[in-house]
């Protein structure tokens, strides 16, 4: 057994699934929060005005020590997310500004 190798020693990290239990994005609107991982992907919903290239956000994120995840359709902190990937992890905190979502 010990020549067996393990899934993690090959598995692509970035297409496993990020954990944490769900919580919706207004309950975590003004609070400092770790980002700790992302995933974008092609929406499965296409909302009004939005081409096929719709994307889903899935933020992984810690609060209080425990881990979540949220799921957006944000455009905005898709953008934000994507530009500073690199930089995770990161603290922020998310704005609603108007009906708009931005990391501050």
């Amino acid at each position: 057994m010990d020549n067996v190798k393990r899934f993690s020693d090959f598995a692509d990290k970035e297409n496993l699934p990020l954990d944490g239990a769900k919580m919706r994005i207004d309950d975590v609107l003004n609070r400092e929060i770790l980002i700790t991982g992302l995933k974008i992907r092609t929406s499965r919903f296409k909302q009004e005005k939005q081409d096929d290239k719709a994307q889903c956000l899935t933020l992984q994120f810690q609060v209080d020590g425990r881990t979540y995840i949220l799921f957006t359709g944000s455009v905005i902190l898709s953008d934000q997310i994507h530009r500073y990937q690199a930089e995770v992890p990161f603290l922020t905190t998310i704005k609603k500004i108007d009906r708009y979502y931005t990391f501050s």
